[in-house]
This record gives structure tokens, sequence and C-alpha cells, in this order.
């Protein structure tokens, strides 16, 4: 790779911040009350920030100790755990970042559709062509370069967080504690359920809005300074977690969480209108079409880089690393957006909404998460790495248990319907890890592969059962 293509600091810093603030935080509010009680929210968050914060320092410690391991999360599974559960990292997280793009243009054309109204909810038939010449429009700006790409996402990634400062000042000076303690339980008749049910159904939302997190590892291997790829990964964390925080709470202290859980998304913007009037709402809807735009930019490089990167060590199939002359892994590319294409057809004959297809994209992130976190504490307790460092060893095999207990947490709060309908989009995969495996003539699957293959296909099988009789559902 050219040193033109290398990227700094600020850009996988604005990678990981660009990633992370999509459209989540936008629709934060009303996500949050449709789940949870403010008191609820708190513990939500803590747990949250102490979980999410172990991940982060998770790949940070990886990408110092583990430098040769290019491609972050599919990489730490595979070494840990053979090739299968890389294979299996690779092909979650690939999904759950073209879904999440599926996700971001449907909020984003829902959003315009308060200007134009032929937009609707951002699912009839002008907002899926809108969006497609969008995504064939991003497509081949990022054909031209990474590191022109990257460029482009840190000034979007300064753009967005503007926005989103004014809104905190302006209803951090709105803000009643009378309000914000008025159901702080969420206990006054509105069906959330007990404090333990509602922390749990707020998980999903607080990893989506986190989901990006790991996005400077799975840069690593384009990194000018392999130690800026755990700097910026912690220094764009905790940025973002106060902001989502701040945004999250100020606005249960301006309207009450039932008003808050009737608003339509962005859900931001129905606050701000509440405080200031109708240009708050224009304000954040436009801060939002920028967020959306640089988020759709950030996750199209990484949906390319994570098959491109797991293609050149033979994890994937070979066809998957060819590069153009810009550096720029095209098949990647094209099968990624080809499939968001094709979502987008199948939101004008589905009623998946933004909401479901978040669940859904964030469910399949979980286990990445998992293997990641497992992986970091395997190392601790074989000693890989510390041979001289007892001190160290302790404090890292501390952060990674946390984080492992963390993402089974996760898998748990998510839900019987999400693991089954994971199951079912990892199925498909096997087909492209048995072709890789044979370009290499080698058996596809160990004994202990084997199994979990089963376990997958009896999930899909489930979901597919689950689906069909309409006990499952997007």
């Amino acid at each position: 790779m050219e040193s033109t293509q290398k990227l700094r600091i600020g850009a996988l810093t604005a990678l990981v911040v660009g990633s992370m603030i999509g459209g989540g935080i936008f629709s934060l509010p009303q996500n949050m009350a449709v789940s949870a009680g403010a008191g609820a929210i708190l513990i939500g968050w803590a747990i949250t920030a102490v979980g999410m914060l172990t991940l982060a320092f998770v790949f940070q410690t990886l990408a110092n100790r583990k430098p040769e391991l290019d491609g972050g999360v599919y990489a730490y599974a595979k070494a840990g755990f053979g090739d299968y559960m890389g294979f299996s990292s690779a092909w979650g997280y690939w999904i759950s970042a073209w879904l999440g793009n599926v996700s971001y243009f449907v909020l984003l054309f829902s959003t315009l559709g308060f200007f134009f109204p032929v937009l609707g909810d951002g699912n009839t038939p002008v907002a899926i062509l809108c969006s497609s010449i969008l995504l064939w429009g991003v497509h081949f700006l990022v054909l031209r370069g990474i590191k022109e790409a990257a460029f482009i996402n840190l000034i979007t990634t300064v753009a967005k967080v503007v926005p989103l400062l004014v809104f905190i000042l302006l209803v951090a000076m709105a803000f009643q504690m009378d309000i914000f303690l008025g159901d702080f339980w969420g206990d006054q008749g509105l069906g959330l359920g007990g404090v333990a049910d509602q922390v749990r159904n707020m998980m999903l939302v607080t990893v989506w809005v986190f989901i990006g997190i790991e996005g400077a590892s799975i840069y690593s291997a384009r990194a000018e300074n392999r130690r800026d790829v755990g700097r910026a990964t912690v220094i764009g964390f905790l940025g973002v977690l106060l902001l989502l925080v701040l945004v999250n709470v100020l606005s249960m202290g301006v309207m009450s969480q039932a008003e808050l859980a009737g608003l339509g998304n962005p859900s931001m913007a129905g606050v701000l209108e509440h405080v200031v009037g109708r240009w708050g709402m224009l304000l954040i809807s436009l801060g939002l079409i920028i967020s959306l735009a640089g988020a759709l930019l950030s996750w199209t490089l990484l949906c390319a880089e994570i098959l491109h990167a797991s293609a050149r060590d033979r994890t994937m199939p070979a066809f998957l690393k060819k590069e153009n002359d810009k550096q720029v892994p095209v098949n990647a590319l094209w099968l990624s957006n080809g499939l968001i294409q094709l979502f987008l057809i199948i939101t004008l004959f589905n009623e998946a909404t933004y909401l479901s297809l978040l669940y859904l994209a964030t469910s399949m992130i979980l286990v990445p998460y998992f293997w990641s976190a497992a992986y970091a504490l395997l190392i601790t307790l074989r000693g890989e790495t510390y041979e001289a460092l007892p001190g160290e060893r302790r404090k890292d095999m501390f952060i990674a248990a946390v984080a492992t207990l963390y993402a089974i947490w996760l898998l748990y709060a998510g839900g019987a319907q999400y693991l089954l309908l994971s199951a079912l989009l990892y199925a498909p995969g096997a087909l492209l890890f048995v072709k890789a495996k044979r370009e290499q003539g080698t058996p596809a699957f160990t004994g202990v592969e084997k199994l979990i293959l089963m376990a997958v296909l009896v999930g899909a099988a489930l979901a597919v059962y689950g689906l069909y009789t309409g006990m499952l559902e997007l």
C-alpha cells in the first residue's frame, strides 16, 4: 500500500465517530422512551458505558498486542477460535454493516419526507429511486480511493456534530427537573414492565448507537501508526458516549416519557421543536441529513473493507480481494452495494421499518463482538505477549472478562426472535466458506465447526418456520 493511502489519527477517529453517529442518535429520545423510564435509562447507560468502554479497551489492546492481525473483529475470532468462527464474524459484521445502510436510507428519505411528502416514510417508489441514485453516487465516490473518501468523511463528521451541540445547549437551558422525575421508574401504567425488563429492552438500541466503535481496527492495515488505532477507538468512544447520554437524558427533562414515546423519528427534531419552535425541527433534520450522508460513506467503506480483509488471507473466496488502481476492493464493494440495492427494493413490498432493520443489524454484530472480547480474554489467560508484564496481564484479563460478560448479556437482551433471525442470515454464509476452503484444497469444517454449523442451520430452520407461521416477524 502506498504511503499516500495511509490514514492518520484524525481520519481514524473520524471513521469511528462517523460510523457511530449515524441516524441512531437523532432518533434516540423516542427509541429509548418506548422501552424505559428515566431511572432505567440511567442504569442502562451505566451498564452500556462500562461494557462498551471495556470493548473499546479490548480493541485498543488487541490492536497494540496483535499488530499482525489486520481486519479487526474478523481476524481476532479467526486467530482465537478457528477459520469458521473467523468467517462467521466477518460475515455477520458485513451483513450488519449493509443492513445498517439500508436502514439509513429509509431514515434519510423519511426525514426528507417532512419537506417532500412524495417520499413518505422512506419506502415509497420515489424514495427508493432517490435512495438508489444516492447509493450508486457513494459507490462511485468510494471507487475514487479510500483516502479521498475518508477525508470527505472527516468533513461530514465535523459538520454533523455542530447541530448536536446546539441541541444539547438549547435543551439544557429548557431542562426541568420535575418533568425528569415525573415518572422516574416508568411505572405509571405505560406497560413498560419492571426496571430489569426496561433495562433489558433498551439494550439493543444502546448497542446500535455504538456500532462503529471497532471502525478504526477494521482499517488497522491502512493506519500510518498502528498505535493510533487504539487511541482513535477510545477517543471516539468517549466523545460519542458523552453526546448520546446528554441527548437522551436532557430530552427527558423537557417532555414526559409518554410524549417522547409518541414522537415520530427523527425524534430529536420533535424535542427541539417543542423547545424553540419549527426552526429547531429544521435544524435537526438538516443535521440528520448531513449525518446520514457521512454514515452511509463510512459504512460503505467498512462493508467493502471487511470482505477484502478476510479475502486477503483466504477466509473469504479469492474474487473478493480484487482491488482497482486506487487500492479500493472493487468486487467487495459491488457485492455489498448490490445487496443494499436488493433490500431497498424489498422495502417496497415489506413493512420493515427503520427500527426493525436497526434491531436486526444490531443482533448480527453481537456475535463478532463476543468473539473479539473472548479472544482478548484468551490471550491473557495464556499469557501471550505478557511474558514480562504480570501486572498489565491481570488488568487486561479483568477488562476482557467484563467485555465478554457484557457481550453475553447483550445476546440474552436481544431475545430469541433476533437470535433466530440472525441464524437465518448466518446460514447461507457457509456456502462462501466452503468455496474458500475448496480454493485452498482443504477440508471445510472441523468436527467442532460441524456441530456449530448444525446449530446455526437448526436456528435458521426455526426462523423460517416462525416467519411462515407468523410467530416471528421483521
